[in-house]
């Protein structure tokens, strides 16, 4: 496979499926900044951003890239955090993030750094309630991650985003993934990938592996070779293709996304998201819903998004109003089936720590599909019964009805 590269000092064009990377991205890095920072005694967040494989920060067009995304997020959300604590009579919360911006080409990284660097000298915040300190580096990710992690370690960070978009050329090996969810309390990894390399990178690893896996779909031995030209024309290879990466990276975080985007080309791209938090992948299943169609499931869409028969059942599910239609009818019927196997009673966030790395179904609609459902009820640690869904709390119990509607598909007998 060729390396698709950016011309970035002679203006690169931003392509379609990077621009809606890019607004998940944004949308994402927003919600993650609001969710960090709801305490009203809170008075300053730390964290730290990798971005390494920055490009030139900004596009032919002026779209910001990446770069140019986080600093733009982080001012809007800190000023909209602190006028909302002013107007509640609330003390004022401070931002301070770390920005580690890396590009193997030195041309590249300098492009970025002084893009990084007006738009820093830019910022209308007074520094005592946004700070952004930027560090550069130009070197192949895989060799400059450990002076990276050092670097993070040094300043005793925990709060860690990093940005992997290695432009098609498959060079973050998954040791490495692994290594950053497991080095840090609080890591979260955006990795994109093209499904091509990753099965490149899968054959040379464990091809019997690969064999095995890609043996439902009827997809030959001798097929997988050209995997990277004929995948993903074909609408049900992509629930092959999300089975391979999601069994491929699955022991490297708690919570694996292995969402494509939508290409002109095809479902060739991946932007999997990566995180040990349960609370992280529920919003990362709402951006996608807000971001309809920009990713895209083949498969079921109710709690076993894996578990199907590509001849009998699964369809392409986007992420649209249709397909949370679909999604909250099998969580209908997925939700107290997933309770009586766990006997009956089940604490709320047992249930969520269990559920989220098979779903990509939106929280608003679990949750309705728990409060809606006439077979079950959700009990508070008083023994309480709760009434609304957005009220829902981890330490609830989620109890099937002595008397239900479908005993006999839920009980064991």
């Amino acid at each position: 496979m060729v390396k698709k590269s950016y011309a970035w000092s002679e203006g690169a064009v931003l392509l379609p499926h990077t621009a809606k990377k890019l607004d998940v991205l944004r949308e994402y890095f927003s919600e993650y900044l609001r969710v960090r920072c709801p305490r009203p005694q809170q008075s300053h967040f730390r964290l730290a951003v990798v971005d390494g494989f920055c490009g030139g920060g900004k596009y032919a067009a002026g779209e910001s890239g990446s770069p140019l995304v986080f600093i733009e997020v982080l001012q809007e959300v800190t000023a909209e955090l602190n006028v909302k604590r002013q107007a509640g009579g609330l003390k004022s919360l401070a931002i301070s993030c770390d920005l580690i911006l890396n590009d193997a080409n030195p041309d590249t990284a300098e492009l970025a750094k002084n893009h990084v660097n007006a738009a820093i000298n830019g910022l209308t915040l007074p520094n005592d309630l946004l700070s952004i300190r930027p560090t550069f580096i130009s070197a192949e990710f895989e060799r400059a991650y450990p002076d990276i992690k050092a670097l993070l370690r040094t300043k005793h960070h925990q709060n860690v985003l990093f940005n992997l978009d290695p432009c098609g050329n498959s060079s973050v090996e998954r040791r490495t993934i692994s290594d950053i969810m497991s080095s840090f309390r609080s890591a979260e990894v955006f990795f994109t990938a093209m499904i091509g390399s990753l099965i490149n990178f899968l054959n040379k690893d464990d091809r019997i592996a690969l064999e095995n896996s890609l043996r439902i779909y009827d997809i030959s031995p001798q097929a997988i070779d050209q995997l990277d030209n004929q995948l993903v024309s074909r609408r049900e290879w992509l629930g092959a293709a999300e089975r391979i990466v999601f069994q491929a990276f699955q022991s490297t975080a708690s919570f694996v996304s292995p969402f494509s985007i939508q290409n002109p080309e095809g479902w060739r791209y991946w932007l999997m998201h990566f995180s040990n938090s349960v609370r992280a992948r529920q919003v990362y299943n709402d951006i996608l819903h807000q971001n309809a169609s920009a990713q895209a499931h083949f498969g079921k869409s109710g709690l076993n998004m894996l578990s199907y028969n590509p001849k009998e059942e699964g369809g392409l599910y986007l992420f649209d109003v249709s397909g949370r239609e679909k999604a909250f009818e099998a969580l209908v019927y997925d939700i107290p089936r997933y309770v009586a196997e766990h006997g009956d009673v089940l604490r709320v966030e047992d249930f969520f720590l269990g559920v989220y790395n098979a779903t990509p179904a939106h929280s608003k609609d679990i949750n309705r599909a728990i409060f809606e459902n006439p077979d079950l009820e959700v009990l508070t640690s008083n023994g309480g019964e709760r009434r609304k869904a957005h009220t829902i709390s981890g330490d609830d119990v989620l109890r099937l009805k002595r008397q239900m509607s479908f005993p006999s598909l839920w009980r064991k007998p």
